[in-house]
């Protein structure tokens, strides 16, 4: 299958060397300067899906991907998917299939989860929303991205459960780290607070899986200076889409309102910019 690759940032060209490496056919665009000795590498986003059966975009806003749909639809051929990776508001994703719809090719919301160790490695999970056949048309290159793809319902769903999920990880790290920070302060080891909480009822993924103290646990980004595995821009970014998307529905999500708040300061007026989201810690203790 001949594939396009629209945005090789952090996660998106280790996804797409990966599909690279099981056979498929790939052409790769970025804006930004991108070297790779595995994609081919295409000057325009047009040349990237000239031919291509399926496109795939991991781009950072709606509107980004919007204007790219706009631009490459006219030049893909019939019977080609869209299988956006991207993680936007659940009515872009819905604007975007009726768009794609308009140019009879088929479109799935497909964000991820996993961060971009899980993109090097091929075991992101995939929150999929779109046609039960769009999805069978797709599930070949999702399966070599990913080990998890849930098919979450109709069009927007798979942004519904991404969004979901990072107001989870948000606030559940900033406890993590509120509680390291409460540790160092009352002298307890941050070795011997891992020991505890990891086999505890305190027990998360940011604890287990993505501890923000520095040689704790397994190595995350807190074992390399707080480079992003995933950024705290992204973040803030994830929990404003779901305060809007709670706005819409009517709703207050008090929890994910302060979260949101946190992770503002902490980026646009703290030193988070740039940094891993579990660099929060730091920024508590310093």
């Amino acid at each position: 299958m001949k594939v396009g690759f629209i945005g090789l940032g952090n996660m998106g060209l280790p996804m797409a060397e990966g599909l690279v490496a099981a056979g498929f056919e790939v052409a790769g665009f970025d804006v930004a300067p991108i070297s790779s000795d595995v994609v081919r590498l295409a000057d325009t986003a047009r040349e990237a899906v000239a031919g291509a059966e399926a496109v795939i975009l991991m781009l950072n806003r709606g509107d980004i991907v919007a204007d790219v749909l706009s631009d490459i639809l006219p030049a893909m051929i019939a019977g080609a998917h869209v299988i956006d990776c991207s993680t936007i508001d659940v009515a872009s994703a819905r604007a975007n299939e009726a768009s794609c719809k308009a140019h009879h090719i088929p479109y799935l919301d497909a964000p991820v989860s996993g961060g971009v160790a899980a993109a090097a490695a091929g075991s992101l999970t995939f929150m999929v929303g779109g046609t039960k056949e769009a999805l069978d048309f797709a599930m070949p290159l999702l399966e070599v991205m990913g080990q998890k793809i849930v098919h979450c319902g109709d069009s927007g769903a798979g942004q519904a459960a991404k969004i979901c999920n990072n107001m989870i990880l948000g606030i559940t790290m900033i406890g993590t780290c509120e509680a390291f920070a409460l540790a160092d302060k009352l002298g307890l080891s941050r070795q011997k607070m891992y020991d505890v909480v990891s086999g505890a009822s305190g027990q998360s993924w940011s604890m287990t899986s993505y501890c923000p103290a520095k040689g704790v646990g397994p190595q995350t980004p807190a074992d390399n200076d707080y480079k992003p595995g995933f950024s705290a821009d992204l973040m803030l970014k994830d929990l404003r889409l779901a305060q809007s998307a709670s706005d819409d529905a009517g709703m207050t999500t008090q929890m994910g309102a302060l979260a949101t708040e946190l992770y503002r300061r902490f980026v646009e007026e703290g030193q988070g910019s740039g940094k891993d989201f579990s660099a929060m810690l730091e920024d508590m203790t310093s």
